[in-house]
């Protein structure tokens, strides 16, 4: 093969499409559509892990940096860029902030595995480019596109008749993060499609014991022996006209003692709370979060409580958290714009405590295998300069306490 020859896949893409698997029907249940999605995440349970993961990402300190590998007289204009860069992302457009654009795309992304964002380029180099947020359920994906920056990857369902039906997106102009991406569909997996199943059972569960605790459910009946169905009428009206709903202490004057038989046992297993508490494990489970953070504590004590909370952060809040910044970088940062040499990286996903955090950073200081800048750089923070770099270093330990 030359070497300006394009390259060619052999591989199928997404052959599954065409023979989906999962023929036999499940049981009668809502199906997992967008709306019904969105519908069970309004829900206590599903909104309570969702805001978990959502409003600790959107909340978190974040930075525009040059990458490893460059520094700034490498590139031209490198400061300049990067505060285009970050005042781009602090206000995307005339609406949204950085905080309202990110919890509206981690939205989608948790409910339905979607997000996406509209990306254009402004041509102002003090902001060169905007974002909009987009529903994820209305893109559509061109499974024949080609990797060719002119031909549209993506489309938006407008839900009109005729030319404006659908909206094409060239690969530069739409971000499309997926969750959970699988070899047999072009859509990605959400934590709560995971969960959708469990969380009708829950649902149905909490409405029942609700009925029931209400009264609203049959818990008894009365059994009148060898009474005629004339004495059984009079009984069941005098009951509803007189004693039902009164408060009145009903006399009764019979030969024999009417019977009580009860349909369950009167006691709390009624409400199957045991039962709940194990689909409410399963639903965080989907979410990738322990129990306790959907208000199971039945099992949490203080020994346990911060390692399960260092869980939650390591396997729901870190893996989205990156994924985001990844996209930002590789599709905004390096397609759109062609600065490749920028990254943008959320500072609290490697070490949640403070404490921690500055303890290894002032012993790789010591160790000589961070400097004074790349630290300042890991904090969010510009460089020192030579003369005051060298003045930091020199200084000692019990010196540096007294500051």
């Amino acid at each position: 093969m030359n070497a300006g020859e394009a390259v060619q896949r052999k591989t199928a893409l997404l052959p599954s499409v065409l023979t989906p698997y999962g023929g036999a029907m499940r049981e009668t249940m809502p199906k997992p559509t967008p709306m019904n999605l969105r519908k069970f995440a309004e829900t206590p349970a599903p909104r309570r892990a969702i805001n978990t993961i959502k409003d600790r990402i959107a909340s978190m300190d974040w930075q525009v940096r040059l990458k490893r590998g460059f520094n700034a007289s490498q590139v031209e204009n490198a400061d300049a860029k990067l505060a285009a860069l970050r005042a781009g992302m602090e206000e995307p457009n005339a609406t949204d902030s950085f905080r309202t654009l990110c919890e509206q795309v981690l939205e989608d992304l948790l409910v339905g595995g979607f997000g996406a964002i509209e990306m254009e380029d402004t041509g102002n180099e003090a902001r060169p480019f905007q974002l909009w947020p987009v529903d994820g359920a209305t893109v559509q994906i061109n499974l024949k596109w080609d990797g060719s920056a002119d031909a549209p990857r993506y489309a938006q369902a407008t839900g009109k008749i005729g030319t404006g039906a659908l909206i094409p997106l060239l690969d530069d102009e739409l971000i499309y993060i997926r969750q959970n991406p699988r070899t047999h569909t072009p859509f990605g997996l959400g934590r709560l499609e995971v969960a959708f199943e469990t969380i009708n059972q829950f649902l149905s569960a909490h409405r029942y014991a609700g009925r029931l605790a209400s009264n609203s459910v049959v818990q008894y009946a009365l059994w009148l022996n060898e009474t005629t169905p004339t004495q059984h009428e009079r009984m069941i009206r005098w009951w509803q006209d007189e004693i039902e709903g009164t408060g009145r202490v009903p006399i009764l004057s019979c030969e024999e003692k009417p019977e009580v038989l009860r349909f369950a046992g009167g006691t709390d297993a009624d409400l199957r709370l045991e039962w709940q508490e194990f689909l409410l494990r399963m639903i965080a489970n989907a979410f990738d979060l322990p129990a306790m953070m959907l208000g199971v504590q039945s099992d949490v004590n203080k020994s346990t409580a911060s390692e399960l909370a260092d869980e939650a952060f390591s396997s729901a809040i870190v893996p989205t958290a990156k994924l985001f910044a990844e996209h930002i970088t590789r599709d905004l940062f390096a397609k759109k714009l062609g600065w490749r040499e920028f990254e943008f990286v959320f500072n609290d996903l490697e070490a949640r405590d403070e404490s921690e955090e500055v303890q290894i950073q002032t012993e790789l200081l010591k160790a000589g295998v961070l400097t004074v800048d790349e630290v300042r750089a890991m904090r969010g923070l510009g460089p020192l300069g030579a003369a005051r770099t060298a003045d930091c270093l020199l200084r000692e330990p019990s010196q540096q306490e007294e500051q």
